[in-house]
C-alpha cells in the first residue's frame, strides 16, 4: 500500500514523540491577530456610522421641533386674535339685540296708543279720560253720550284683535252733567299674548 501525504507536513520521525499540534504552514489562512484587528475596525466603523446616523436624526428632529414650536406660537397668536374678534362680535351682537328690543318695546306702546286712539275716534260720542297699562291688561276710563256708544266702543276694541277679552267694569250716568245724558265707564281690556 502506498501512503500519500496530502498535508505536506513532514512525517514525524520515529522514536520522537511529537505533540499532536496543528501544523503551521506559511501562507495558509489568515492570521488571527489580523482578523481581530479587522473585526475591531469594522465594529468601530459600524458603531461610528450608527452614531453619525442617530446624531443627524436627532439634529433633524430638533430642527423640526423648533419649526413646530414656532408654528405653535404663531397659531397661538392667531387664536388669541380670533378669540378677541369673537368677543367683539358677541359684544356687538348683544348691543344690537338690546337696541332691537328697546325699539320693539318702544314701538309697542306707540302702536297701542295709536290703535286705541283710532278706535276711539272711529266710535261716535265717546271720549277717553284715562288709560292705564298694567302689563297684561289695559284699563280705560271715559265718557260717552249713550250706553250704545259704550257698546260700540267695546265692539270696536274687540275687532282690533289686540285684546283677548274686553269687559265693562262700570257704566253709570254722570249726575254732574245736567243739560244732557252722559255716562262714565270703566273698561278692562286683557291683552293677547304674542
Amino acid at each position: 500500500m502506498i501512503k500519500i501525504n496530502l498535508l505536506g507536513a513532514p512525517k514525524p520521525k520515529r522514536g520522537k514523540r511529537a505533540a499532536a499540534a496543528m501544523p503551521v504552514m506559511a501562507g495558509e489562512g489568515p492570521n488571527p491577530i489580523v482578523m481581530l484587528v479587522i473585526a475591531g475596525v469594522l465594529g468601530l466603523a459600524v458603531a461610528g456610522f450608527m452614531y453619525w446616523r442617530a446624531d443627524s436624526e436627532q439634529q433633524r428632529l430638533n430642527a423640526e421641533l423648533q419649526r413646530e414650536e414656532a408654528e405653535n406660537r404663531r397659531l397661538a397668536a392667531v387664536k388669541a386674535k380670533y378669540e378677541q374678534e369673537e368677543r367683539v362680535k358677541q359684544n356687538y351682537e348683544r348691543r344690537v339685540k338690546v337696541i332691537d328690543e328697546l325699539r320693539a318695546n318702544q314701538a309697542g306702546p306707540v302702536n297701542l296708543l295709536a290703535m286705541i286712539g283710532d278706535t276711539v275716534n272711529a266710535t261716535e260720542a265717546v271720549w277717553l279720560n284715562a288709560m292705564t297699562d298694567t302689563g297684561n291688561s289695559i284699563n280705560l276710563e271715559g265718557t260717552a253720550l249713550s250706553s250704545h256708544a259704550v257698546a260700540n266702543l267695546i265692539k270696536n276694541l274687540q275687532k282690533t284683535e289686540y285684546f283677548k277679552v274686553v269687559e265693562l267694569n262700570e257704566s253709570i250716568q254722570d249726575p254732574q252733567v245736567k243739560e244732557m245724558q252722559a255716562y262714565t265707564f270703566k273698561l278692562v281690556c286683557e291683552k293677547k299674548r304674542s
